[in-house]
């Protein structure tokens, strides 16, 4: 019996699902003390109650999926997909295989297709989603869309992108990280705290420094579109490429994340304010003040798995964190208007670094204040 190539694409498309379900509480079972360091991973990412956080947690742990759940889920899937166009599963395959790697169209479908899975209606984004990148997904709101995409920033429209790398895991900040990521605040070079305070264009939103422990490699990166990767080794990549900086570290922990940078990170400048998307296969570490309690001494470090965004920077909540009458912080140079970011290795009272400077490969993200 002959299979046509719609047929193929399909059966393609759902041997790329992502894992869970089933497979990942085997695993889980399998593993000693996996239980406990899921759990330990959503208290890290300060995902307290009710399972929120910007840990890609399980979302329950109530025995492993039945075969009759797995065979309903293939069914819906196998119809949803088997509804669209080839042109439209040869590009689904694409961003699937490519981990959303590679520039892919959107995926527009009647926005109010939604589908049935158990007891729970699923829009089709939500629905694609759930099978080819996060299994735990409930909710619309649990996403955000990237600005790439033809939906975003639509209310209401008619049809909707449902491209499951058009979307990111939104990073919920509902309950604090434990006491051990907090750290005394380190504050800029002069050198580099007043790059945006000379005249000069006014063009560009913010500049980044791309740094290997205590050495900054290369020249200030200056941005003046919307957004920006930054990546070591992305197809298709368009912006700050790390893996063409000339770096005389020899340092085999240097060389061993710069390898793990991978696809990197989007840097977004938004309505509402700058917004990085994890695009890489590691966690990232995020300390920025507009992610603070205003009333704090000490700023946190933020943990964002491979997949999720987070709202970095908030102009309207920097602009009232200066204080312009607060003697003690005038006395210091204002850093409210730089994020630092780390790839794959945290920084704090409960890792063996204290500070960034001794991060392997991380970011300083100099915003304009102008």
């Amino acid at each position: 019996m002959f299979r046509t190539k719609r047929s193929v694409l399909v059966r393609r498309l759902w041997r790329s699902r992502a894992p869970g379900g089933e497979e990942e509480e085997e695993a889980a079972a399998a593993e000693p003390g996996a239980a406990a360091a899921a759990e330990a991973r959503a208290h890290v990412c300060g995902g307290g109650g009710g399972g929120r956080g910007c840990c890609p947690g399980k979302a329950g742990r109530g025995g492993r999926a039945s075969a009759g759940a797995e065979a309903e889920l293939k069914a819906l899937t196998h119809a949803v997909l088997k509804r669209l166009k080839e042109r439209q599963l040869e590009g689904l395959l694409h961003a699937v295989e490519s981990r959303g790697g590679a520039r892919t169209p959107c995926l527009l479908l009647p926005a109010k297709a939604d589908s049935r899975l158990g007891q729970h209606w699923y829009p089709l984004p939500v629905l694609l989603c759930k099978v080819f990148r996060w299994p735990d997904l409930r909710h619309c709101s649990e996403v955000k869309r990237l600005c790439c995409c033809e939906s975003y920033g639509k209310a209401h429209p008619e049809l909707v992108c449902c491209n499951p790398h058009h979307l990111s895991r939104l990073c919920e900040l509902e309950s604090p990280p434990p006491p051990y990521s907090r750290y005394p605040m380190d504050f800029l070079k002069p050198t580099d705290s007043q790059v945006l305070q000379e005249p000069g264009d006014r063009s560009h939103w913010c500049v980044v420094a791309y740094w290997e422990e205590k050495t900054r490699v290369g020249r200030l990166y200056s941005v003046q579109e919307p957004s920006l990767d930054i990546f070591y080794d992305l197809p298709q990549g368009n912006g700050f490429c790390l893996g063409q900086l000339n770096s005389d570290n020899k340092s085999q922990l240097v060389q061993k994340v710069r390898s793990k940078i991978g696809y990197g990170i989007q840097l977004t400048k938004e309505v509402d304010g700058v917004w990085v998307y994890n695009r890489s296969s590691y966690p990232i570490f995020i300390k920025s003040a507009t992610l603070d309690n205003p009333d704090s001494r000490t700023l946190l470090v933020h943990k964002v798995f491979p997949g999720f965004s987070i709202k970095a920077f908030d102009y309207e909540k920097a602009y009232s964190l200066q204080r312009p009458n607060d003697h003690e912080f005038m006395q210091q140079p204002w850093t409210g208007f730089t994020v630092q970011i780390s790839f794959v290795k945290g920084w704090g009272q409960c890792y063996t670094r204290q500070f960034i400077s001794s991060c392997p490969c991380w970011l300083e993200v100099i915003f304009n204040n102008r």
